[in-house]
């Protein structure tokens, strides 16, 4: 009798676990480069666009790699070199207590273009990508909860003449850490039917501890606002700005 109710017990966790809502991010970042980006030069070894390992905005202290490697609330769970064209290295990271997903993707910073065509096209519901992670089919891309974008604003240095139509069949929001995201993707957004959940009014430093600030206010259902605010304390911290310079800086919605 005591053996069918211990069986019982880890079916119903089991089942439990199984039907959690799937949420998922897909990151965008275009690798920091001095070379082939209009931006104020760093030093060498950080803005080396086509080496990932030690790229501000990836393998340096406060990059997406090993900001979110060392988090306490995700795990890194797969890495995928050269998974695409133009895409230097794929990371999976797993939420240690949702069923939350993040997938980032590091473009060869050479090919920003690419990288903000790939991100808008995936806000505008496009370019779903179905990834077997753990026995589950995973959508990202298009069919992501969140699609951001991380890195230099490349929208300053060149125009894009997109002709696509949104998806409208399912809720997206899309976080955009690049200077003044929203003054230059605001009318791409806008046609998205995505809801802008982060974007900047001016120019910021993109690193990783703003965004997973975000996500882990998101994660928890918070609203637009306390995200928002999140965002700002960390980037207050981080940039030792006040947290009203952060608040005018990240802004939420249009």
């Amino acid at each position: 009798m005591k053996v069918s109710i211990i069986i019982l017990l880890l079916f119903l966790y089991t089942l439990n676990i199984n039907c959690r809502e799937i949420k998922t991010i897909h990151l965008y970042v275009a690798l920091c480069d001095n070379k082939n980006q209009g931006i104020v030069p760093v030093s060498k070894i950080v803005g080396n666009g086509q080496e990932p390992k030690n790229n501000l905005y990836w393998g340096a202290g406060y990059g997406i790699k090993t900001f979110f490697s060392k988090s306490p609330e995700w795990k890194l769970i797969k890495k995928i070199t050269n998974p695409k064209t133009n895409i230097l290295e794929r990371l999976i990271f797993k939420h240690k207590n949702t069923s939350t997903y993040l997938l980032a993707d590091a473009y060869d910073g050479a090919k920003i273009k690419n990288a903000t065509i790939d991100f808008l096209n995936s806000a505008y519901g496009l370019n779903s990508e179905t990834i077997n992670i753990d026995s589950l089919d995973i959508q990202f891309g298009g069919s992501s909860n969140i699609i951001a974008y991380v890195g230099h604003d490349g929208l300053m240095d060149f125009t894009l003449d997109l002709k696509i139509k949104p998806l409208p069949d399912k809720k997206r929001e899309t976080i955009i850490l690049a200077c003044a995201s929203k003054q230059y993707f605001q009318n791409f957004i806008l046609k998205s039917g995505a809801y802008p959940l982060l974007w900047t009014s001016n120019l910021m430093c993109p690193e990783s501890y703003t965004l997973k600030a975000a996500i882990d206010g998101w994660v928890l259902n918070e609203t637009p606002d306390q995200i928002r605010g999140r965002a700002a304390k960390a980037y207050s911290q981080y940039q030792k700005c006040s947290f009203s310079a952060a608040k005018r800086l990240l802004v939420t919605g249009w």
